[in-house]
């Protein structure tokens, strides 16, 4: 059992999957992206042991356009006052932002209002997974547990944080999508009721998802203290007599530290349903240094 596949539904009032290329204004996509998918996932059950590839996004509410203004921070911590802050809690000074707050800014938001989807993903053991003890069905299932049960590391979010997601487990994606189109509009063929539609250029995800395979995850102290890396110098230094070894720093972390780099595909919508398995659906890489961000 190399991999697996699992389904959620999602829904919530507000969404906003911003696209990239609108810099400061947000503008979100029509419905919701492959990486913010992921992220649900993510936020209800992860391991460096498993990776989520998104398969499917099935649209059951697309939802309304609604524009409105928000308060944005236009200022961050560093590390450095973080660490003066806590040896001298009396030179705290909080960010403020909102209400003219020399902090923060507003901006416009074009966003979703009452949108629900049912995302299929599918399960893989990553590299570090399958050096270890449990098998693929242990996650699998523990996916299932914690969404049967609301449960999660942090609450989901439709693109934009502040923007909570409601969650339920779905064993079948499609008997769900029919389900929901009877019970939100009666009578009504859930074939006919999102025609066909081409949503051009999407973003897919900003991590390849090739590289997230190998896995990543921190080493703690005992971990690091058992780590001992050694290397052979064969002659490489006429300073050093060949076959000296020498100590080097133990690693940090376990697995591949996989860089940013955006993805997009071409979207398209048909049967209610929109393709994003990476195996089915070209995809286009565009590096962050070229001006495209998450």
């Amino acid at each position: 059992m190399s991999q697996a596949t699992v389904s959620i539904r999602v829904w919530g009032d507000l969404a906003c999957f911003t696209r990239p290329e609108m810099k400061v204004e947000r503008v979100s996509y029509h419905i919701i992206t492959p990486s913010a998918a992921r992220g649900i996932f993510e936020a209800i059950f992860w391991e460096p042991q498993i990776y989520y590839v998104i398969k499917a996004v099935r649209v059951v509410r697309k939802g309304r356009w609604i524009s409105f203004r928000r308060n944005e921070v236009i200022s961050r911590v560093n590390i450095g006052s973080a660490q003066s802050w806590m040896k001298t809690p009396e030179k705290f000074s909080p960010i403020q932002a909102g209400g003219g707050a020399p902090d923060g800014t507003q901006r416009n938001m074009l966003a979703l209002a009452e949108v629900e989807y049912i995302l299929t993903a599918k399960v893989g053991l990553s590299a570090l997974g399958a050096k270890g003890r449990h098998n693929l069905k242990t996650y699998c299932d523990e996916i299932e547990r914690r969404a049967q049960k609301g449960k999660c590391f942090h609450r989901p979010a439709l693109g934009v944080r502040e923007f909570a997601a409601d969650f339920e487990w779905e064993p079948d994606p499609q008997a769900a999508l029919e389900r929901r189109t009877v019970e939100i509009w009666p009578g009504r063929d859930w074939r006919q009721l999102w025609p066909e539609e081409d949503l051009g250029l999407m973003l897919y995800d900003v991590f390849d998802h090739r590289q997230r395979t190998a896995g990543f995850r921190w080493l703690n102290d005992e971990e690091k203290a058992k780590v001992t890396v050694d290397m052979t110098d064969s002659g490489r230094n006429s300073c050093k007599k060949p076959g000296k070894t020498t100590k080097l720093e133990a690693p940090l972390f376990e697995g591949h530290l996989v860089r940013p780099q955006a993805a997009f595909f071409h979207a398209h919508i048909k049967d209610a349903c929109m393709d994003c398995d990476p195996q089915r659906v070209e995809m286009i890489i565009k590096p962050l240094e070229a001006g495209y961000a998450a």
